[in-house]
């Protein structure tokens, strides 16, 4: 049985804003064709009656052509749930290894992102680790991280 690691999904509320954002600031470069997804298969695939689904694919940056996708996409009938935190179970954050945390993290900022937590380095087995977490525009938890 052969198992590759394919895409992580992010629900968005403006998938347009949301993707550029992260293309801007991580150098996400979209594949493939913007989605828009609807009917019977749709509705019995997520289980929602009258689903619709719009956005796109953008390959994650440092794999290659072939290297896993953030799928943003924003849903009808939108849901409101719980405010993202690092800290509650389930999926808690994506992390991008950048080389300046501090300049990215201002970027993030200036860019309508939110600081989650303070800029730390800690001693991580024999190499220290820069690192913070941030919030995109939507509010979903970003880290930045540098080793060495």
């Amino acid at each position: 049985m052969s198992i590759r690691y394919a895409h992580t999904n992010l629900v968005a509320r403006d998938w347009r804003a949301l993707a550029r954002f992260y293309a801007d600031h991580f150098g996400c470069v979209q594949v493939g064709h913007e989605r828009d997804l609807k009917g019977p298969e749709l509705d019995a695939g997520v289980g929602v009656a009258g689903a619709s689904i719009r956005g796109v694919h953008l390959r994650l940056p440092g794999h290659g052509d072939d290297g896993p996708t953030l799928e943003i996409f924003h849903y009808e009938p939108e849901v409101d749930g719980p405010e993202p935190s690092p800290r509650r179970p389930g999926w808690g954050h994506i992390a991008f290894q950048v080389d300046d945390v501090a300049a990215h993290r201002a970027a993030i900022l200036a860019a309508g992102g939110s600081a989650v937590g303070a800029l730390v380095t800690m001693a991580s087995g024999p190499h220290p680790v820069t690192w913070c977490y941030v919030a995109d525009p939507e509010g979903n938890v970003i880290e930045l991280q540098r080793w060495g």
